[in-house]
């Protein structure tokens, strides 16, 4: 009787990929897109050291307290690669500004780059070490996604959490080059660190889930290197995370192993930095009413009614049509379009409570509303679509539409750095924002991240 061949488990196999990852097929193309992610995630955190969910997290007794070489942003403070990854990690998505995927349903970036840098710091090693890792990390966390989308999305996980986990804790096997036994043990402990609920988006916890999934990622990483053990087969396991998480006949597990760097994840497209300071569902309805704004001749005073049509995965953590709080009001369709038709942009400082409240914008969203579109699907290509009619009081009603793949649009590079400036002058000097974006630039050739993240004190 023929024997069926043994098939390792699943953390083996992505283990096998990981360790056997060549630095080297990381193309021009995939080395700018990751470029590009990474400093805007820096950027972005750097921002975010000021909001109350970090600011609270380093108050908290015992936090940022152990003894390490990893700095805390902006400041001269530094911890444990654990705790640095807990507060820059959560700090990187306090704004919800960092950079998004359809694909992955989240943000991609955010679970890898604190986490790295802490580890690079810890470890001494160079930008060229902790840009594969990061490379990696991506790779897995969009394969990931791939398997277990869209019920995972739909079930109500943050996947920017619960698949980030697994991303940070391959980034980190790798940049601790671990021999696969222990980077699938580090997959295996991911799949029980896993966490993250779409139920408290518009909340503190919402980047927390983002420092928590930094912080895991380091610790499996860590562990496994000690000589820990999980169960090689804890990703597929009856009782594993593909089906405790999604369910049987829920997920495929094809895409977590086939085809590696065909083309590599980050090279595909899929991920966009954010124009704007909000939920991603969002962008599209930002960008389609400014545009009609600025094309159109009509003021506020003019509007009768405006209709807001977004796809209607996105509207059902967005729809929010009387947001209270500055959190809340990231999560709201209704008050971002609102925002961008009365100050024709909408930035940093429009996500705060005064601002929120202001009655001139509480009257915009009273004649506002939001649905689902009909013709958008929730699965097909217009996922960052949007459809805005304003109807006027003397009769006219203008409409604009976008079906895009990109968030509110792709963003130039001019446009990218200064993102980044507006974002890092919230919290260095502006001649070291500058120098820092330019050696950001030159990742690859950092000998020693040290002399990056030196620019990352305050």
């Amino acid at each position: 009787m023929r024997k069926e061949a043994h098939v390792p488990p699943l953390a083996a196999r992505l283990a096998e990929q990981i360790c056997a990852f060549e630095a080297a097929r990381i193309t021009p193309q995939a080395e700018a897109r990751a470029l590009a992610s990474i400093a805007d995630t820096i950027a972005v955190a750097l921002a975010g050291m000021s909001e109350d969910c970090t600011r609270l997290l380093l108050a908290t007794p015992g936090v940022a307290t152990a003894p390490g070489r990893a700095l805390i942003f902006a400041s001269r403070q530094r911890t444990s690669a654990l705790d640095a990854a807990l507060v820059n990690g959560t700090a990187s998505h306090a704004l919800d500004f960092d950079d998004v995927s359809g694909v992955f349903g989240g943000h991609p970036s955010a679970p890898l780059v604190a986490p790295l840098l802490a580890i690079a710091e810890e470890c001494a090693l160079s930008g060229a070490e902790m840009l594969t890792a990061y490379v990696v990390g991506v790779e897995v966390e969009m394969r990931f996604a791939r398997a277990v989308h869209t019920h995972h999305y739909d079930k109500g996980w943050h996947p920017t959490s619960t698949l980030g986990t697994f991303g940070a804790a391959a980034a980190v096997s790798r940049l601790l080059k671990l021999d696969r036994a222990q980077t699938a043990c580090a997959l295996a402990m991911a799949a029980s660190f896993a966490a993250g609920l779409k139920a408290n988006f518009g909340t503190m916890t919402k980047p927390l889930h983002v420092g928590q999934c930094a912080r895991n990622g380091v610790l499996a990483g860590l562990l496994a290197e000690r000589g820990y053990s999980a169960n090689p087969a804890a990703v597929e396991h009856d009782q594993g995370f593909l089906n405790v998480f999604d369910g049987p006949g829920n997920f495929d597990i094809e895409p977590l192993t086939a085809d590696w760097s065909e083309p590599w994840e980050i090279a595909g497209g899929d991920i966009k930095l954010k124009r704007f300071p909000c939920c991603g569902s969002a962008q599209a309805a930002i960008a389609v009413a400014l545009d009609l704004i600025r094309d159109s001749d009509f003021v506020l005073a003019d509007i009768a009614h405006v209709d807001v049509l977004v796809p209607g995965r996105g509207l059902r953590h967005t729809d929010r049509p009387d947001p209270r709080t500055a959190l809340e009001a990231k999560f709201s369709v209704q008050y971002a379009v609102a925002r961008a038709l009365y100050d024709k942009t909408v930035g940093l400082a429009d996500f705060t409570d005064e601002r929120l409240m202001d009655q001139r914008i509480r009257d915009v969203l009273a004649r506002l509303t939001a649905r689902a579109h009909p013709d958008m699907h929730d699965r097909g290509p217009n996922y960052w679509g949007a459809e805005i009619t304003v109807s006027l009081k003397d009769g006219r009603r203008l409409t604009r539409k976008v079906e895009a793949p990109a968030p509110g649009g792709a963003m130039t590079e001019d446009e990218r750095r200064a993102k980044f400036l507006m974002c890092a002058e919230r919290a260095l000097p502006a001649a070291q924002t500058m120098t820092l974006y330019e050696r950001l630039q030159g990742l690859r050739g950092i000998a020693a991240i040290s002399t990056l993240t030196d620019l990352l004190a305050q």
